[in-house]
């Protein structure tokens, strides 16, 4: 199994040759990462360095640390594949990373958006197994990665933390069932568009019967999360803006009429 950074290629992804390594095997300060606020983050829920770091003391902070060597990728470059063998995990310090799936007839899914803070390819670790999803840098991305052996010690020496991580690996199941909940419940494309709106919006503190969903992610990529073609996710944003069950402002789409988004549910 060739080591990160190497080139792998496995259907239609191909990682680049070889990656600049920033230096290898010495403490480095980790970017604790900001609080994730957009939309593609609550499909998985914060899977953060701070949470299973949070109040341990500075020797621990230092070990763990210790314990990785940073590396850097361009825009799209592969960081691993689905079906490699896990050799450890990856904490994302810069960019973002997309994580995704790929269907037996070729067709991509997007599952989430990691950004800074964020772990990725903590299920194959922890089962010894294989990396479930794959990882391709959306921007140019600097990582911390930690080779299996070493992270399980870590876990196995501080108990505190192994729990945190079930606790993730707990969240990484419900999100999983919350994607499947959009291909198995939404039977056209306006309920699925409709559901992943409603579930991805909340009250504004201003007005608490108004509903906004931060909106990130392009339409592209919403539409690879709700297994259809960007041309008709486009067509369905323009639809609902024309009959002003939605509005957008910048960045923040305004549910306008939630019932009618319901209805469209069939709820």
């Amino acid at each position: 199994m060739s080591s990160v950074g190497s080139g792998i290629k496995m259907g239609r992804l191909t990682t680049v040759p070889e990656v600049k390594h920033r230096r290898r095997h010495s403490s480095v300060s980790m970017n604790r990462g900001r609080h994730l606020r957009s939309i593609e983050n609550k499909l998985a829920g914060p899977f953060l360095q701070e949470r299973l770091l949070a109040n341990v003391s500075r020797s621990v902070l230092d070990g763990f640390n210790a314990i990785g060597s940073p590396h850097d990728y361009p825009k799209g470059a592969i960081l691993f594949t689905e079906g490699q063998d896990a050799e450890g995990v990856f904490v994302v310090s810069k960019g973002r990373v997309k994580l995704s799936t790929t269907s037996a007839r070729g067709k991509s899914f997007l599952l989430r958006i990691a950004e800074p803070g964020e772990m990725i390819g903590l299920p194959g670790v922890i089962s010894g197994k294989m990396y479930v999803l794959t990882s391709e840098a959306l921007d140019p991305v600097q990582v911390n990665f930690i080779p299996r052996t070493p992270f399980l010690k870590f876990l196995r020496d501080h108990g505190e933390a192994a729990l945190r991580v079930a606790e993730i690996l707990n969240e990484i199941y419900h999100a999983t069932f919350r994607e499947l909940r959009y291909l198995a419940l939404s039977s056209t494309a306006t309920e699925k568009l409709a559901r992943f709106l409603l579930e991805h919006s909340s009250p504004t503190l201003e007005n608490k019967d108004q509903l906004r969903a931060p909106l990130s992610l392009t339409q592209e990529e919403i539409a690879e999360i709700l297994g259809v073609a960007r041309e008709t996710v486009t067509r369905i944003f323009a639809a609902f803006k024309r009959d002003h069950l939605i509005e957008v402002q910048g960045p923040t789409i305004i549910i306008a009429n939630k019932a009618g988004l319901e209805e469209l549910m069939g709820i």
